[in-house]
């Protein structure tokens, strides 16, 4: 019987009596899977982090401004509204750690556009004939173009922070028909 024992003892896994011992490449394997993986991971990770924050600055500048109102939020956040019947509503977001802006256009009659500006703190009489309010840089981020032979007329209402402050362009080459530009820009 003493040798049935032996005999099984030695047909084991690992050839131990008293049981199966382990492989000596399974540790390190493990650890090196432990290891390994979330680097993986994080090498991947950051590749794809990486591209995708060029593939979004590309989009959007292929793209510029998005159709349609922006959304409740957006609105109350930048302290903008669009007015009934709005016509070629467009905006744009844009983000930043030193400041929030509101890109938005839409075109409206000219008794709503006198009634938008005294709804956002402004007066009709104080947009300035020929004054462009947007910059070109803030304009270049949307594709506008302040130029050429139209009408133009624009005011700013500055307000404390965490308020926003407000600029408004107007093509009035039709003033019945006022094309809007608006950059609000909040800063906290």
């Amino acid at each position: 019987m003493e040798h049935t024992d032996r005999q099984e003892a030695a047909e084991a896994p690992g050839g131990t009596p008293g049981g199966p011992r382990p492989r000596r490449w399974l540790k390190p394997l493990i650890v090196f899977l432990l290891v390994a993986i979330p680097a993986g991971y994080l090498y991947i990770s950051a590749l794809q982090s990486r591209d995708g924050n060029g593939d979004k600055q590309e989009e959007h500048t292929i793209t510029g401004l998005e159709e349609g109102w922006p959304s409740r939020l957006q609105r109350r956040l930048y302290e903008v509204t669009v007015p009934a019947d709005a016509e070629d509503v467009a905006h744009y977001e844009t983000n930043s750690w030193k400041s929030s802006s509101l890109f938005l256009q839409f075109t409206t009659t000219h008794d709503k556009f006198g009634q938008w500006l005294n709804d956002h703190g402004m007066k009709p009489s104080e947009l300035e004939e020929g004054d462009v309010t947007i910059d070109e840089d803030e304009a270049a981020t949307v594709g506008w173009k302040f130029t050429g032979k139209h009408h133009w007329a624009g005011t700013v209402r500055e307000e404390d922070k965490p308020k926003p402050n407000i600029e408004v362009t107007a093509n009035l080459d039709d003033p019945r028909y006022p094309r809007v530009f608006v950059v609000s820009t909040t800063s906290p």
